[in-house]
């Protein structure tokens, strides 16, 4: 059986990696690790196809250490015991020829798995080399993290890819058997999103499905043969989160032009209509709040409309309500204030209602003075009547601050004919 193309092309020095210069180039943080030996327990943290399983080989390779591999996919608890049963007779950590145990997608194994594997590390039976493609402060239980150094890989860079792209139209001993003419690349390094697996294996099947022993690679035949003109996005990985956080940081930072672009990933994505609208719902309140208050009836609106429409109709609601948020006039007011007010309730406890808004509803609770010196707000001018509210304890804490927006100006004027001299407004 003929192994995929990445596999063939897979670097067996590290001199011949491509990409993260900030880990294995001259200056990178692995680099003296390696001509040592005294290799810590690590997590290679990064996206699909950015050279994880690559650089845990070639870690091993280049001390000449005992390598053992595992995929989280398929592997549980007994199987990690039966490594580290070898591992133990074959010597451990600080015998400069120590094992090193490769666990790929290690955030797929449980929490209970991820326990099995503590003592070993701690003791030094191996070295703990895992792979994620999500963010291990979430996935990897603290207990492990915290025994672990963990490196970041990013996507190649476009040079990366296209020296990968010529590398094996020159090197392959399948592909030499064409006479291959890279014409254009851009179709191949866009598909792959950074994911060099991802672009080999294209690659592979753009010439393989052509049996002429000429091939011409266009950006036409590369979408033909792909059949779709993939978007990145995965949403069950950190590409999710971050698509979500430029959306909403596009519309809080006012610029509808970013916002419709993100939204459209999204969509393009396939993400939960539903989702997208909630999202636009917390924003109307946490980023515009009282500077519009319309705005979080129109996204109220906007999650009931896409509800019942759905895709594909619903992706223009949602762009209008998107472009309407983010030209709309921003406070976050009412966020921090409930922000603070959450904050002293836990830093004070449970301080006494004041007897004057206690609720009367017994005689006995009459007896007590309960509602006695209650202004009713009514029956005053203005249907305002000073009072305190807030617990004496915290007495004249001001926990709102108006935003700067025409709307917040009003309500700060207001609050200065009754609050000024308690609240300082």
């Amino acid at each position: 059986m003929i192994a995929p193309l990445a596999e063939r092309m897979r670097p067996k020095v590290i001199d011949h990696y491509v990409g993260q210069q900030h880990l294995v180039g001259p200056q990178g943080a692995i680099r003296p690790i390696l001509k040592t030996g005294q290799l810590p327990s690590l997590i290679l943290w990064g996206p699909p196809g950015t050279g994880k399983t690559t650089l845990a080989t070639l870690m091993a390779k280049a001390n000449d250490r005992p390598f053992y591999s595992l995929s989280a996919i398929n592997s549980g608890v007994k199987e990690v015991r039966e490594i580290i049963e070898k591992a133990k007779n074959s010597g451990g950590l600080f015998t400069q020829k120590g094992p090193l145990l490769f666990i790929d997608e290690i955030h797929r194994f449980s929490k209970s798995q991820q326990d099995s594997l503590l003592g070993a590390v701690e003791k030094g039976y191996v070295t703990l080399i895992g792979a994620t493609t999500e963010n291990p402060s979430f996935e990897v239980i603290k207990a492990l993290l915290s025994r672990c150094q963990v490196y970041t890989l990013k996507p190649l860079e476009t040079e990366d890819l296209q020296l990968l792209l010529n590398r094996a139209i020159e090197e392959d001993d399948l592909l030499k058997q064409k006479k291959i003419t890279l014409i254009e690349d851009q179709a191949l390094l866009k598909l792959s999103g950074g994911d060099a697996r991802k672009m080999l294996s294209l690659l592979e099947l753009v010439i393989m499905s052509q049996e002429d022993d000429e091939v011409n690679i266009t950006d036409e035949i590369v979408l033909q043969k792909a059949q779709t003109k993939t978007v990145l996005f995965d949403k069950d990985g950190d590409q999710h989160y971050d698509i979500i956080s430029a959306f909403i940081k596009s519309i809080r930072g006012s610029d509808p032009n970013a916002a419709v672009y993100w939204l459209a990933r999204l969509i393009e994505g396939g993400e939960d209509v539903k989702f997208i609208a909630r999202r636009l719902l917390i924003l109307a309140s946490e980023d515009i709040g009282n500077a519009n208050p319309t705005a979080l009836v129109l996204a109220n609106n906007t999650f009931q409309a896409v509800a019942a429409i759905g895709y594909p109709e619903a992706r223009i609601i949602l762009s209008q309500c998107v472009i309407y948020l983010a030209t709309s006039p921003k406070s976050n007011a009412s966020y921090m204030a409930i922000g603070k007010a959450q904050q002293m309730v836990q830093d004070t406890g449970s301080l006494q209602v004041p007897l004057p808004l206690r609720n009367a509803a017994s005689k006995l609770m009459k007896d007590l003075d309960y509602g006695k010196g209650y202004e009713y707000a009514h029956d005053h001018d203005l249907n305002f009547a000073e009072q305190e509210f807030l617990p004496k304890e915290i007495n004249q804490t001001k926990l709102y601050e108006p935003g700067q927006n025409t709307k917040e100006e009003a309500i700060r004027t207001f609050l200065k004919k009754r609050w000024k001299e308690k609240y300082g407004y």
